[in-house]
């Protein structure tokens, strides 16, 4: 199933064709032109609707015979290989930052958890959509258990898979954070979460754009600006390539 994207109309009006995520503002001028747009977006979003609002859900009638894998399929660290190599027996979770409690989770703590099934659409930055089928524990049930601070203004993911020798890493506000539909899935179609897609657990934020999806997590950092995190600017796309840090849609 396809389907047009805020972000896709805009670039399709530019006539590019991009190849990867990683490609797409090479072009000033389209980054000028999705800047413009995302802002708008953004205000307008937050005056007029709801961001508590759920994203829409579908029937497994809907699932995409296909979903593409984008960015890293294969995270080259000697941790991550370990942990691939032992099929994550030995992977732990960290829950840190402003909290009372620090958390580190196994995998099997993690799916012993409250859990939430959800069918949504997946929008990537390049133009193309599809919808799979995702379980895993909501982020709000990890951040209570932790104690997040009232301080607290934004989670940042730290990933194991790296760019150039730069970890992936993305951010959301407390909004997202405790919204119900965003979760640490590690269930992808109801068979264990791939490599390629982010095993052993990925964010699902289900109302931004894909690049906000952070796979390979492995730990979570509370936290009350994003000043402090590389490039001050949320997320690795948006410190290197220009990306708006909100992806609404």
């Amino acid at each position: 199933m396809t389907l047009v994207s805020r972000r896709s109309a805009l670039i399709g009006t530019l006539g590019l064709a991009v190849a990867g995520c990683d490609r797409i503002t090479t072009s000033p001028t389209v980054r000028k032109v999705l800047t413009l747009g995302e802002k708008a977006t953004l205000s307008g979003q937050r005056l007029v609707t709801d961001r508590n609002a759920l994203a829409p859900e579908f029937t497994t009638a809907d699932l995409s015979p296909r979903f593409r894998v984008n960015g890293n399929r294969m995270p080259a660290s000697a941790d991550y290989q370990a942990h691939m190599a032992s099929g994550f027996s030995t992977w732990q979770l960290e829950v840190g930052g402003l909290v009372r409690q620090p958390l580190r989770l196994s995998l099997a703590q993690l799916m012993s958890a409250p859990q939430r099934t959800q069918i949504t659409r997946h929008d990537c930055v390049e133009g193309w959509s599809a919808i799979g089928e995702w379980t895993g524990v909501p982020l709000a049930l990890l951040l209570r258990k932790a104690g997040i601070s009232s301080n607290a203004q934004y989670v940042v993911f730290h990933c194991a898979d790296d760019f150039s020798g730069m970890r992936y890493y993305e951010s959301i506000d407390m909004i997202d954070a405790m919204h119900p539909q965003t979760i640490l899935a590690h269930t992808m179609n109801r068979q264990p979460l791939s490599v390629a897609h982010g095993a052993p657990i990925r964010l699902r934020v289900e109302r931004q754009l894909g690049y906000k999806q952070a796979k390979y997590v492995m730990k979570i950092e509370a936290v009350d600006r994003l000043g402090g995190i590389h490039g001050g600017k949320g997320g690795y796309w948006e410190d290197h390539s220009g990306y708006q840090w909100y992806a609404g849609i």
